[in-house]
């Protein structure tokens, strides 16, 4: 609508490029290229298969599988159809799926072919009975899903599409409740191509190719993958996070553009084959989903030789709420480093206390948003949406302050934050310093109950290779770089941490895992 005056809905991505370079690879993966104009047929094709099976305009239309072709052909496909497509997190538990499920009642899932025996398990045992549409994306054989395509007409059916209806509907990673269906409009998505089309550090090039690695069930993978193919982008897509895979991808499709979460980027700089993969065609490496430490950083812009650009946002904005360009990357000044940016433009900012008034530069509270591609609600919770959205303002449950260059930091979730004998103590302050210290690899802190001090800061530690430094010793390193009010109380050793796919500690099975045992007198 903003860059393409014909494009108004996610169904008019594959339409528009269909006709106007139909020839243009759209998707490629290790065994296949499709081409715009082969997207768009696949899409209708998937439209019709839908309509034909009775499934309703606006019904919910799911899809179980890694990345692949046969997703993006399936989401323009629901688009087309006029219904909302929601990518399912193949991590999930059957209970846990079953869950997301019987709260979406999709009408019909695609399931790709070594999921189907879990899925049609949820399908036995769930409120609402949904059919299942199998295909294989790890090979070029047969399938269900082929077979009926090939039966349906690739002639486009010109479903109506509003601006209001939802496009997408993702649920949230759950990492401190239960999960909600988040539900993002064509309109909210088209804003968010405006938005991103005003932002001068990110522009698309003639020879761009973009990486799709992460995750397609939450919004930092499909969101940003959907930018590109918006500005006519080939993407090169891997199944998930793989480091062979994903250097052999580069030296072969040679993306320009990617997004990784730091857990990623890592690994990638861990990995032996990195020192011979031929990297030079990144251009742009986006990272995002949980805090990156300045010697990573530094470490990466070193190796990589490219742009960095962090993004903060949320699912239920649509995208990024900011964005720290590669111009505001000052490997002189650590402490701007750690700062998320500024907003990317129509989108405003707001640090509040609790009590809802707006705070000064420096002081710490709770980042609120608007912007003009906030999502509708969450599907089924009229209540919780209202908790978090009041007339256009989305209050995220991220705690920061603004410094006096107009840099934001996030210091924590409120909902991490711990109060420990009357003080608010920030985890990433505490995280960070840990950090730092060369036996810690990584490290979460929580607050637990303590009877003296209300939470007790605690560190839940993974050693570098195994060999843990004494619990003393981190705790003095923690008071030569914080107050001592904030550092740790107890130092936990673990082999590893819970993680979302996106690479965000889940420290709710943390606390859960280590909460204290109440006893009760005999």
């Amino acid at each position: 609508m903003w860059l393409h005056a014909d494009i108004a809905s996610l169904a008019d991505i594959p339409r528009y490029h269909a006709r106007t370079a139909g020839d243009r690879v759209a998707l490629m993966n290790a065994r296949r290229r499709e081409t715009f104009r082969e997207l768009d047929r696949a899409a209708s094709r998937i439209a019709n298969l839908l309509i034909e099976a009775g499934v309703k305009r606006g019904a919910v239309v799911g899809f179980y599988g890694r990345n692949s072709i046969e997703y993006f052909e399936a989401m323009f496909g629901a688009s087309k159809a006029g219904c909302p497509l929601l990518p399912l997190n193949w991590r999930l538990s059957a209970m846990e799926l079953k869950g997301v499920v019987d709260d979406a009642q999709p009408a019909l899932v695609f399931v790709d072919r070594e999921f189907v025996p879990l899925v049609e398990q949820v399908r036995e045992t769930g409120a609402r009975r949904f059919e299942i549409v199998e295909f294989d994306s790890t090979t070029d054989g047969e399938s269900a899903l082929k077979t009926r395509m090939a039966a349906c007409s690739e002639a486009d059916p010109n479903v109506e599409v509003r601006p209001e209806d939802t496009a997408l509907l993702l649920y949230t990673s759950g990492t401190t409740g239960e999960p909600k269906g988040v539900e993002l409009t064509h309109g909210g998505m088209n804003h968010m191509r405006l938005c991103e089309h005003l932002e001068p550090a990110f522009s698309w090039r003639p020879d761009d190719v973009m990486m799709f690695v992460m995750p397609n069930f939450h919004l930092v993978g499909t969101g940003l993958s959907l930018q590109g193919l918006y500005n006519g982008v080939p993407l090169t897509i891997l199944p998930g996070l793989d480091i062979p895979a994903l250097l052999a991808t580069i030296a072969r499709d040679r993306p320009t553009i990617c997004c990784l979460v730091p857990t990623a980027i890592q690994m990638i700089l861990d990995h032996p084959a990195v020192a011979d993969t031929d990297l030079s065609s990144l251009r742009l490496v986006m990272y995002a989903g949980s805090p990156i430490t300045a010697p990573l950083l530094k470490r990466a812009m070193s190796t990589l030789r490219c742009d960095f650009m962090q993004f903060y946002g949320a699912t239920e904005t649509c995208g990024a709420v900011t964005l720290l360009r590669p111009d505001q990357h000052d490997l002189n000044d650590e402490r701007k480093l750690k700062s998320c940016g500024t907003p990317v433009p129509l989108v405003e900012v707001q640090i509040l206390s609790a009590a809802g008034d707006e705070l000064p530069d420096g002081e710490i509270g709770e980042f609120v948003v608007r912007s003009p591609a906030m999502f509708k609600g969450y599907l089924n919770k009229p209540a919780q949406t209202d908790s978090v959205l009041s007339d256009g303002w989305y209050r995220t449950g991220d705690a920061g302050y603004r410094d006096a260059d107009g840099l934001l930091y996030l210091v924590d979730r409120t909902k991490d934050m711990i109060i420990s004998g009357g003080e608010n103590v920030y985890s990433t302050e505490v995280e960070q310093a840990l950090s730092k210290h060369p036996g810690v690899s990584q490290v979460a802190v929580i607050g637990l109950a303590d009877e003296r001090w209300g939470e007790r800061v605690t560190a839940i530690v993974v050693p570098v290779d195994g060999r843990a430094p004494g619990e003393d010793e981190l705790i003095a390193h923690c008071r030569e770089m914080i107050a001592a009010y904030k550092a740790p109380k107890q130092i936990i050793f673990a082999p590893s941490l819970p993680m979302t796919p996106t690479g965000k500690i889940l420290k709710a099975a943390l606390r859960k895992q280590f909460a204290p045992v109440e006893t009760t007198d005999a």
